[in-house]
């Protein structure tokens, strides 16, 4: 990476939901808000761990605190090398107190060391709206004994900006009004319809979001880089899907299923954005899930292969009553401390 070059990101969700933007000069780096100084950090490299220094004005601790969030998501979203930092910030005692306490740093002799995998686990960082822990209440689908899921929320749910591309990524809930003409493109485009035979006319396409709508195990995402959308993604509850019967699901193991709508976003540089962020996005929403299980068909060697790269461990193949599949589940330590959201790291 060309350390001098200017690397902007646009934060659109933090701890008080604001709105910075975060760019490298050298070794300093500037978090401004609406083209105001909040904050700089002066920028001692080493091979793993980096020692910073903070320089502001008199500043509210909770806006220094998302200025920092910033700027620390734009540093270990941008260096896959980078699995520590050292902050001295002994003159920011009210900064200090709320960093230690959210979990976003800890003390290490005089200074405080934030960790990437711990950081990355912030929810607040990338979902605007930050769910509940919601209580753990079990009830019978079927033959399945699993917790009671949540209310599904509405609207965008996750949002992160993707530094190799200089582009936003996001996610937000599906609906009939707002997307029934795409989705009917999409499923009856003869590339997606050959893997996920759900093509069919608006009313049948209308039938199929109402029920993934309406079915409390599944979550329909529309997927959108800078506002655009380009594929759909399904997650659910394994405990409750047709997954379920086939391995030994824990009660808050989630997979999923996706779609490129779009043909130009098919290249690889996208891919090593929108997977890692929907296993991000996954694993923020529930903090009791553990892991993420998929079921490709075991025939798409290729793709087995590519989420083998990506992290996930191809378990078993078994049959479906429809399709030979592979097993494949992605673990939650390994995402984490593997830093799995920067392309350059294999799993």
């Amino acid at each position: 990476m060309n350390h001098n070059a200017n690397i902007p990101a646009f934060r659109s969700a933090s701890l008080s939901g604001q709105t910075f933007e975060v760019n490298y000069h050298g070794d300093q780096l500037s978090v401004r808000q609406q083209q105001q100084a909040v904050l700089d950090l002066s920028i001692d490299r080493g091979a793993e761990c980096w020692l910073t220094r903070i320089t502001a004005a008199a500043q509210p601790p909770e806006l220094l605190q998302a200025a920092l969030l910033a700027a620390l998501e734009t540093v270990s979203a941008s260096h896959s090398e980078l699995v520590e930092l050292r902050l001295h910030a002994k003159e920011w005692p009210e900064l200090k107190a709320l960093l230690l306490r959210s979990g976003i740093a800890r003390e290490v002799g005089a200074a405080l060391s934030v960790a990437p995998a711990m950081l990355w686990q912030l929810p607040q960082l990338w979902l605007p709206q930050t769910p509940a822990l919601y209580p753990q209440h079990h009830v019978r689908t079927g033959e399945r004994w699993h917790p009671l899921r949540p209310a599904k929320p509405q609207g965008y749910v996750y949002q992160r900006f993707i530094p190799w591309l200089g582009q936003s990524i996001s996610f937000r809930v599906a609906s009939v009004e707002q997307d029934l003409n795409t989705m009917h493109k999409w499923m009856n485009d003869t590339r997606v319809a050959q893997f996920f035979q759900e093509e069919g006319d608006l009313d049948y396409q209308r039938a199929y979001l109402n029920g993934r709508l309406a079915d409390p195990h599944m979550l329909p995402l529309i997927a959108e880089f800078d506002g655009i959308a380009f594929g759909y993604m399904e997650v659910y509850w394994a405990q409750e899907n047709r997954l379920g019967p086939y391995y030994a699901a824990d009660d808050y193991d989630r997979g999923w299923h996706v779609l490129v709508g779009e043909q130009a976003y098919s290249g690889g540089q996208f891919i090593s954005a929108w997977l890692p962020s929907l296993m991000h996005y996954i694993f923020l929403d529930e903090p009791r899930t553990q892991r993420i299980v998929g079921e490709p068909a075991a025939s798409h060697t290729r793709q087995v292969r590519n989420l083998e790269r990506s992290g996930f461990a191809a378990l078993k193949d078994f049959d479906f009553p429809h399709k030979r599949a592979t097993l494949v589940m992605l673990m939650r330590e390994k995402f984490f401390s593997n830093r799995l959201w920067h392309p350059s790291l294999k799993a």
